[in-house]
């Protein structure tokens, strides 16, 4: 694997780390079947890289050793044809995740306690790519503490074109109505709902997305009867 430049800081290193993700958990949900035909079990030991420019890739190891970087589970191809697709797509998942955890804490071996906490903080906000890949109910959101700044209050847009506001949850009740909240998933990235960002809804599918990740402003969705997210358009072109 080629880098340029190694990240640095904190948010350099999970900029790489979402980047990487983000190209996982396409690899395994909506370029699946792509994905599924790679992984061919008679050839050799073969891994999921995914890179910072969002892009996947199915492969041999690196040659150099050790590697530049931490390596991806060697040899996810042998088990495809002997396993259930989905629980083979859950155990290439887990060691992605793992695979993962290890990249952005390598890149991050000069982190001092503060920002190694800081670092995964921010990485335990996504889902994991085995709860995006299973369909798992996301973990609890614990609400944000804004210090003076102030909420945007972000606005999703509803089946019936009208938009609805996705209130914060307080503090103060974050332990007693934990259970009863959870967050929403983009059907793109696998990302978190958060209240600073525009998403839109799929009228077909009903899955909701990050505005920016299907190329949609708030200006353009008050203009659209009837969204129909990338995934169900493909679906129905003749």
């Amino acid at each position: 694997m080629e880098m340029t430049s190694s990240p640095r800081t904190v948010e350099e290193i999970f900029k790489d780390f979402s980047a990487r993700r983000a190209a996982v958990v396409r690899a395994l949900t909506y370029d699946v079947d792509g994905f599924y035909g790679l992984c061919d079990p008679d050839k050799e030991n073969l891994c999921l890289y995914g890179h910072p420019n969002e892009t996947w890739e199915v492969t041999l190891p690196a040659e150099e050793v050790p590697p530049e970087l931490p390596e991806p589970a060697l040899g996810i191809n042998f088990a495809r044809d002997g396993m259930n697709r989905k629980d083979w797509l859950s155990l290439v998942a887990v060691h992605s995740d793992s695979w993962l955890l290890s990249v952005a804490f390598y890149l991050g071996a000069r982190l001092n306690r503060n920002e190694r906490k800081r670092l995964f903080s921010l990485i335990n906000d996504l889902p994991t790519v085995f709860e995006v890949v299973t369909e798992r109910k996301p973990v609890k959101e614990k609400p944000s503490v804004d210090s003076g700044s102030k909420s945007r209050g972000s606005i999703k847009r509803s089946s019936d074109g009208l938009t609805k506001s996705n209130p914060k949850l307080t503090e103060d009740s974050f332990e007693e109505e934990e259970d009863e909240h959870t967050q929403t998933l983009c059907g793109s990235c696998g990302g978190n709902y958060n209240s600073d960002e525009f998403w839109i809804g799929c009228d077909v599918c009903e899955r909701w997305y990050h505005g920016k990740c299907v190329k949609i402003t708030p200006a353009k969705a008050e203009s659209i009867k009837q969204y129909k997210c990338p995934s169900c358009m493909k679906r129905s072109r003749p």
